[in-house]
């Protein structure tokens, strides 16, 4: 067997799942897509810790996410996936953090011009927050699900039906991005984000840290 190096996966998958899973909590009873500027302009003023809580949760996720992607690509490109897959899976993963990044500033700065009074503005402010961390998000994160799932199912890296629900996740989460078009496709942005979630996670564990080499045939 060829000995992988690199640090384990699942340490930053655990990382991220906890600080997806705090924002979760925190934001439940919160803010919705539909709210109005009032109706915004007052929660964040009167809720103001609990908004600057989830929005440091979600800029938090980000470094977690970042360093998960970039060891699995190393990962996958030790274990002998010289494919595009693993780059893309870089790529989406990296945008993902990036844009959860966006969404938690955006959301903090939010809370922070909330008693200035001007309620469009804070409106426009979570929008963003919610645009970025919402179909910004899942589509990037569809093409980490995918860049790891096809090569894993092409040489066998993990079980095959972990393998093929990556896959309908990253299509799922393609079709969450025309959210951004009506909101009748909202209910797939949690679908992605908590499905997928699972799936990291899943992968994560699963995934091995070396491969075994086919025997060499002797005539």
């Amino acid at each position: 067997m060829a000995r992988i190096s690199g640090p384990p996966l699942l340490a930053p998958a655990i990382g991220y799942a906890t600080l997806t899973l705090v924002g979760l909590v925190l934001g439940i009873s919160g803010l919705r897509p539909t709210s109005s500027a009032a109706d915004v302009a007052a929660y964040l003023s009167t809720h103001a810790t609990e908004a600057t809580l989830l929005a440091a949760a979600v800029v938090a996720a980000a470094i977690p996410l970042a360093v998960f992607t970039a060891v699995a690509h190393q990962r996958m490109r030790g274990l002998g996936a010289a494919v595009p897959g693993p780059t893309i899976a870089l790529a989406g993963g990296l945008i993902s953090a990036a844009t959860l990044t966006v969404s938690g500033l955006a959301a903090w700065t939010a809370v922070a011009a909330a008693p200035l009074g001007d309620a469009p503005l804070v409106r426009a402010l979570t929008t963003l927050s919610f645009a970025a961390g919402g179909p910004g998000f899942v589509a990037p994160f569809g093409l980490l699900l995918a860049g790891l799932a096809v090569p894993a199912l092409v040489l066998g890296l993990l079980p095959r039906a972990l393998a093929w629900t990556g896959l309908g996740l990253a299509v799922i989460a393609m079709l969450a991005l025309f959210s951004l078009l009506t909101p009748a496709l909202y209910a797939l942005l949690p679908v992605v984000r908590f499905g997928g979630l699972a799936w990291l996670l899943a992968a994560a564990a699963l995934l091995p840290r070396e491969r075994a080499r086919r025997p060499v045939r002797t005539p």
